[in-house]
């Protein structure tokens, strides 16, 4: 095992390419305002150890699933993550968001990944919460080139998914969000545009809107909380919270409101639709920072601001916002369990060669 290890080491080291993304048009764009340095290659610190149980892997899934499979599975991705991020921290921004669009629409099955084809012109990469904002997929493609090339058809796209989301929410939290993920996840075949908007929460939504939406997707009110704390990092196009700025004004802040209709068209489109910074304290980092500014009413999106429209939630957000890396933990819990959602099989999925088309 230590010899084929190495010879990974060494596939590794050849193979990692940049990884690069468009700016584009949709609900959220993450891209970082400005870079950070990352660490080379695996960090040296200590993360901050979790203190709740991880939720019990799905049917089929295992922690440590490719242990003997493909033994440095796990940390290719990460090498290619760290890479990516060191570039470009928005990337990693991407990648959390990736996770999130591709479960709550067919699964965590890797079905955002593919493209357009004659049999399918419209799949979910082409719906409007992800064209054309959504970014990362050159990180993917360069992690699951590197693995087919060290183990061939034998880790998920979708399992990549997943692996790079934690990776990047691990460098982009300076290592405080850290959790063990279980894989086993087989790819899907289904991909349609149209889904996009049927499971997928819109900035627009209200409390009600959004605790339904989640519940749909098994998860509860405290997932939905501490979910939208990858709101933190990123930015927004305009267009996505163009109303709570115009007149007569919203709950915002005014100072915020002032300064955003100041970096935002009066009527945003598609070809004048620029973007600003989600969190104007810590715009690079993954961190409670957003429920500060929740409870500031310095967010941007209405469904930012709902939070504070419950006693519930309200409370959940004043916890996240002082309870120091009370946050961190229940954010890595809770990615662990909505990357459980709608888990394929092998009687409805397949391992792809290429993350991008179907077998």
């Amino acid at each position: 095992m230590a010899s084929r290890l190495g010879v990974g080491v060494l596939i590794l080291a050849a193979l990692l390419g940049p990884a690069t993304a468009q700016a584009g048009y949709g609900y959220v764009e993450y891209t970082a305002a400005a870079p950070v340095m990352m660490p080379e290659g695996a960090p040296t610190s200590t993360p901050v150890p979790p203190t709740q149980t991880p939720p019990p892997p799905g049917p089929g899934l295992r922690f440590g699933f490719y242990r003997r499979s493909c033994p440095p599975a796990e940390y290719f991705v990460k090498e290619v993550v760290a890479k990516a991020i060191r570039k470009n921290p928005g990337i990693g921004a991407g990648l959390i968001r990736m996770a999130f669009h591709d479960c709550f629409v067919q699964g965590c099955d890797g079905s955002v990944l593919l493209d357009a084809t004659q049999a399918n012109p419209r799949p979910e990469k082409l719906g409007p919460p992800n064209f054309p904002s959504l970014r990362g997929f050159e990180v993917i493609d360069t992690a699951k080139a590197l693995l087919e090339k060290f183990c061939p058809g034998v880790v998920s796209c979708a399992d990549v998914v997943q692996f790079a989301a934690r990776d990047a929410a691990f460098f982009l939290s300076g290592y405080r969000v850290d959790y063990r993920l279980p894989a086993g996840r087989f790819d899907g075949r289904v991909s349609f545009e149209n889904e996009t908007l049927a499971f997928l929460p819109p900035p627009s939504f209200n409390l009600s809107e959004l605790v339904e939406n989640f519940r749909v997707k098994g998860l509860d009110v405290d997932d939905l909380v501490v979910l939208s704390g990858s709101h933190s990092i990123g930015r927004s196009h305009c267009s996505s919270f163009s109303d709570r700025i115009s007149t007569p004004p919203s709950d915002m802040d005014p100072g915020l409101a002032t300064v955003l209709r100041g970096q935002c068209p009066s009527n945003p489109n598609f070809t004048n639709d620029p973007t600003v910074v989600q969190d104007i304290v810590t715009a690079n980092r993954l961190d409670n920072q957003y429920y500060k500014n929740v409870l500031r009413r310095k967010v941007l999106f209405n469904s930012d601001a709902a939070l504070l429209t419950s006693t519930q939630t309200a409370s959940k957000v004043q916890e996240n916002a002082v309870i120091r890396g009370r946050w961190e933990r229940k954010f890595a819990r809770a990615m662990v369990k909505m990357s459980l959602i709608e888990i394929k099989n092998a009687a409805n999925g397949e391992i792809r060669k290429n993350c991008r088309v179907v077998n």
